[in-house]
């Protein structure tokens, strides 16, 4: 007798369309039509992108799901990490943005610059705990030296040559070139050559020239990021995007952006990856001090859920990699986000400035085996990346014994330091320096001198 053989569906997916198709048949119309039309491969435009964001009740989960499958068909049940640590090297900057309470103004006792010797004794500390990338970004000093940046950037590779440095971001970018006298091309040409391997593609906020003049006048314009962004494209050098939305910008100005930044993608093809970052008010002076009228306290949860499934929906075939912040959302909402079109859940970080100084919770330090056990619990494999999204390793299973990073979460404090204990030292007070120098105590240096103070 024949054993019968098990029967293999032609369409493994016949199901689960067949459930998106019953979820859209409950949603208002215009919205179905638009989901539906995504599903299909059709490219949704910015007015239809502004009509998402009005989802709510079943069409919420409707997008969500959509959101989601457009996300499996572009990654599958990979959810992506990287090892990295940022360096935040000073808060003295020059511009005074609205949302921003990392920077200071020089001549604030709360003004920190960190000494080269010890950027890069961070960087050798990160890249011996298993990262394979360092962020560096910062304010923007006064009277600052134009190859700060590049000098920067080429000491840290003389000392980690194996080290991605994705570093500084389109304003620092423009700011080096003018304190160089030279070209935004040029900078960028001098920034490969010491060996920046990709730049943050922060100071985006929202691309809308009026929004701008309104919460951050003086910061770089519209046309001088994209500037900067493409010119770093065109030379090879990939970039990340973003968004900062909750702050009271509209549905059409949040999708409009999303529409630019695919344009740019379309153009150069070299964005890796779109970052969504909720407006964190607590600390920020446009919200706290009320030196902006009609700012928002932030998004509430059903609008990070949208921005984010609206993301994958519009930068669907363009942009494959979705990222959610978990230092602006925190690991609960983070985890639901992996069901709302998220693919990757950025780095460990280690130290996180700029958000921890507007009020959000959580930059210190999420260790890998915690990123991955959230991604367990929403049922994907976990995998380890590079900055530039090549697979570093895939985790079927848990590593028996824990990685070095993840040991490093018992003594974080004292490893490494916080924004909070950062300001206060009198060791790395800002007092106009304007090149990196070797000169200056380590934080190990630091640590005993307080020892000996208390002791």
């Amino acid at each position: 007798m024949v054993s019968p053989q098990p029967r293999i569906d032609a369409d493994p997916l016949r199901h689960l369309r067949a459930s998106l198709e019953t979820m859209l048949d409950a949603v208002e119309p215009s919205i179905a039509r638009i989901l539906d039309r995504s599903l299909g491969g059709r490219e949704v435009t910015a007015e239809e992108g502004a009509r998402l964001f009005e989802a709510d009740g079943p069409a919420l989960t409707a997008l969500m799901a959509t959101a989601d499958e457009l996300r499996r068909r572009a990654n599958g049940e990979h959810v992506s990490y990287v090892v990295n640590r940022n360096i935040n090297f000073t808060n003295v900057c020059i511009k005074h943005c609205g949302f921003c309470a990392f920077s200071r103004d020089h001549r604030e006792e709360e003004g920190y610059f960190l000494p080269l010797a010890e950027i890069i004794r961070r960087a050798r500390e990160a890249w011996e705990l298993g990262a394979s990338e360092v962020c560096v970004q910062a304010g923007l000093p006064p009277k600052m030296e134009g190859s700060l940046y590049i000098d920067l950037t080429r000491e840290l590779k003389r000392e980690l040559p194996d080290l991605h440095i994705h570093g500084f971001s389109p304003e620092e970018v423009l700011y080096g070139a003018i304190r160089s006298r030279c070209s935004v091309e040029e900078y960028l040409e001098a920034l490969k050559e010491a060996g920046v391997g990709s730049l943050p593609g922060t100071s985006a906020e929202i691309l809308d020239q009026a929004v701008r003049d309104r919460i951050s006048p003086g910061r770089i314009t519209v046309e001088q990021w994209t500037d900067v962004i493409k010119t770093a494209h065109r030379l090879g050098i990939p970039t990340t995007s973003t968004i900062m939305f909750g702050f009271g910008e509209t549905n059409a100005q949040r999708s409009a952006h999303v529409a630019y930044i695919r344009d740019i993608q379309k153009d150069t093809g070299g964005f890796t990856e779109f970052v969504p970052l909720s407006f964190v008010h607590e600390e920020s002076p446009m919200f706290f001090r009320k030196t902006v009228e009609g700012v928002s306290a932030g998004a509430t949860g059903a609008e990070v859920v949208r921005m984010h499934a609206i993301a994958r929906i519009m930068l669907h075939g363009w942009i494959d990699n979705i990222q959610c912040s978990w230092v602006k959302e925190g690991p609960k909402l983070s985890q639901l986000l992996l069901a709302a079109g998220c693919n990757d859940l950025g780095g460990t970080l280690v130290n996180e400035s700029i958000s921890t100084a507007a009020g959000a919770p959580h930059g210190q330090l999420t260790p890998p085996s915690d990123l991955r056990r959230w991604v367990r619990d929403m049922g994907r494999v976990p995998v380890e990346r590079t900055t530039t999204y090549a697979v570093r390793r895939v985790f079927e299973t848990e590593p028996d014994e824990p990685e070095p990073m993840d040991a490093a979460k018992e003594h974080a404090a004292e490893l490494f330091g916080s924004y909070h204990m950062l300001i206060g030292l009198e060791e790395w007070r800002y007092e106009g320096q304007r090149a990196p120098s070797l000169d200056g105590p380590t934080w190990a240096e630091v640590q005993a001198r307080r020892k000996a103070k208390a002791g």
